[in-house]
């Protein structure tokens, strides 16, 4: 139902900050809750962090704790991941993923909406 749009991402150095957004069209945002993927090239896509509908509990990914802030605001459509602390191995593009379940998943196949990603870049 809900159409995804990532953007925010660039080049960054080690060590260095980006927030990513990701914006949804429709009318039914707050009822999913939405995750943050990242795939490398050559590697599997992994789950970052993830944002629960209603109650807005979240979970991240061991590699991005302490580093990373997953946040929504509904009444613009709209969920952030705000990425200090970066580093190369951040490198990927992050896609953004809704689901209608109540809780948190780490499995894309969880998720059933996406959008086409951003890239990180992290390098200097």
């Amino acid at each position: 139902q809900l159409q995804l749009v990532e953007s925010g991402g660039g080049l960054v150095q080690p060590g260095g900050s980006l927030r990513l957004s990701c914006t949804a069209s429709g009318f039914t945002f707050d009822y999913y809750t939405i995750g943050w993927f990242r795939q490398a090239p050559g590697k599997e896509r992994e789950g970052v962090s993830c944002i629960r509908r209603s109650y807005g509990t979240t979970n991240y990914a061991d590699s991005v704790k302490g580093r990373f802030t997953i946040s929504r605001d509904n009444a613009k459509n709209t969920v952030y991941l705000q990425m200090s602390s970066l580093k190369p191995e951040d490198t990927a593009v992050y896609y953004c993923a809704a689901r209608t379940g109540y809780y948190c998943s780490d499995v894309p196949l969880d998720f059933g909406s996406w959008g086409q990603g951003t890239q990180v870049t992290v390098s200097s």
